[in-house]
């Protein structure tokens, strides 16, 4: 079923977009530096695609799941989709992580405080 991986990978960010909006983490606080953060992290790694499909280690395997349409030999479409999904996803599990060490941070000093 040609489209599947990039129909996953469309909601699975559809997802993750919707649990930064509920609980407030990376694209709801930071428009602008998530989606510069974004990007910066898609292009590098786009780039270290790039030379590893030179050197020859990267290739694109056939699957029935891929759409099929090549932005060059041996990088599929759903390869930048997949990486800005994935910058994406650590920033919004590393803001997660920021607030959940404040928020522990928070009740020891309360409760040291009572002490």
């Amino acid at each position: 079923m040609p489209g599947l991986y990039l129909a996953a990978i469309l909601v699975s960010f559809a997802g993750v977009a919707l649990l930064d909006a509920r609980f407030r983490l990376a694209g709801a606080t930071s428009p602008g530096r998530t989606v510069a953060a974004t990007a910066i992290g898609t292009v590098f790694f786009l780039a270290w695609d790039a030379v590893g499909i030179a050197a020859g280690v990267f290739v694109k395997g056939e699957s029935p799941l891929l759409l099929g349409v090549d932005l060059a030999p041996h990088l599929p479409v759903e390869e930048p989709v997949f990486l800005a999904f994935l910058c994406y996803l650590a920033l919004v599990l590393h803001s997660a992580a920021l607030r959940r060490l404040a928020a522990r941070a928070q009740r020891r000093g309360r409760s040291g405080d009572a002490a």
